[in-house]
């Protein structure tokens, strides 16, 4: 009898603005969340930055490879479009995850956030009007 084995995700396509760099990512994603962080505000130029975390090796560049901006340190950055830009994504847990923004996905995931991150420090000027959990810190 064969063996048989669970049936694979179906990959998500993601991409920049200005489509120069485009990827591929599994709809396996772990969490979900809002960040309202000051740093996440600052790279997104948003109230807050939406993300989905997932395994590193389940992220994969398909085109543009070669016009990656990397901001940060070797198992902690943010990976943007050097045409536009766009931040496509971030290394993260000591390179061990990678946190999708997802804004850049063109496919949508089955994952939605869960919470809200940093509420603490959030845009003064921003008001959450849904009933997420809100956290003050990152957990």
């Amino acid at each position: 009898m064969p063996h048989s084995h669970p049936p694979q995700a179906h990959p998500l396509n993601g991409q920049c603005l200005c489509g120069a760099v485009r990827y591929t990512v599994a709809d396996e994603f772990v969490y979900a969340l809002n960040c309202h962080c000051s740093q996440c505000r600052r790279a997104t130029g948003s109230a807050f930055k939406s993300f989905a975390g997932i395994e590193r090796d389940k992220l994969a560049i398909t085109q543009g490879v070669d016009r990656l901006l990397i901001y940060g340190e070797a198992l902690a950055h943010d990976v943007r479009c050097g045409c536009c830009g766009s931040l496509l994504y971030s290394l993260v847990r000591d390179g061990a995850f990678v946190h999708v923004t997802l804004g850049t996905l063109a496919d949508a995931p089955g994952i939605r956030p869960s919470a809200h991150l940093f509420v603490g420090s959030k845009a003064p000027w921003f008001t959450i009007t849904d009933d997420l959990p809100q956290h003050q810190e990152f957990g």
